[in-house]
């Protein structure tokens, strides 16, 4: 009778750690532990939003996307687009610009704010529909073109380097046509010639331009010109 009480207890035991066994191999990896690793890397990372108020993908997003994660702002600028380019765009243009022919500008003239007039300001727009340069100085001469003795420059006002202007742009130069005197010998000029500059020395061909309201009164012994600069400077252009 003993032995039979026992047999049963040993059998009901026996089904207990059997059925307890199957409960942890069921929510486990079959090694009998909990998988953990699996269970996270089966939920993404939150998302985290910088004070800008854009937002990246979280640890494991950056993990798998890399550089996709990045706002489309940093990955323009990482790959040389955006205004590093167009500079570097415009400067190769400059740099293979032709010198500015008599057809590629628009001179005209204006009296300085002064009485008697002394100095004119000369101001070349370039009307042509590419970017030009501007060599030295304006080459005028105050009467006949064939004849007539070109305007010495004012060593001072030289920039040091040709003016590059892009379509519609402007340059400047300063020129004095008297001394301002009432005695001086002066002839009276409705128009005059502006020659301009090629790299390798004055440009065929000129630019014809009007004078003034009311004419200009030219000292020839007197008249200087600066050269072309982008604008007028206090100094340089002052003479």
């Amino acid at each position: 009778m003993r032995d039979h009480r026992t047999t049963t207890a040993l059998t009901i035991a026996a089904a207990a750690l059997s059925l307890g066994l199957t409960a942890c191999s069921g929510s486990g990896n079959g090694t009998g532990t909990k998988d953990e690793g699996k269970g996270s890397a089966t939920q993404p990372s939150a998302p985290r939003t910088h004070a800008d108020g854009t937002g990246t993908a979280g640890a494991s997003g950056a993990a798998a996307g890399g550089t996709a994660a990045r706002p489309a702002a940093e990955n323009g600028r990482n790959s040389g687009s955006g205004t590093g380019g167009t500079r570097a765009g415009t400067g190769k243009s400059a740099a293979q610009a032709p010198a500015c022919g008599a057809a590629d500008v628009r001179v005209t003239a204006a009296k300085a704010d002064e009485t008697p007039t002394a100095h004119i300001v000369l101001t070349a727009k370039n009307t042509s529909g590419h970017a030009c340069r501007l060599y030295q100085y304006p080459l005028i001469a105050f009467g006949d073109i064939h004849t007539a003795k070109d305007v010495p420059a004012v060593a001072k006002s030289n920039p040091g380097t040709p003016v590059v202007l892009q379509p519609g742009d402007p340059a400047y130069a300063t020129v004095r046509v008297a001394l301002g005197g009432a005695h001086e010998d002066t002839k009276a000029v409705n128009r005059f010639n502006v020659n301009l500059f090629a790299a390798d020395g004055p440009a065929e061909g000129s630019v014809v331009v009007s004078a003034p309201a009311g004419g200009l009164a030219v000292d020839e012994a007197a008249a200087r010109t600066g050269y072309w600069t982008y604008e007028l400077r206090n100094g340089a252009d002052e003479f």
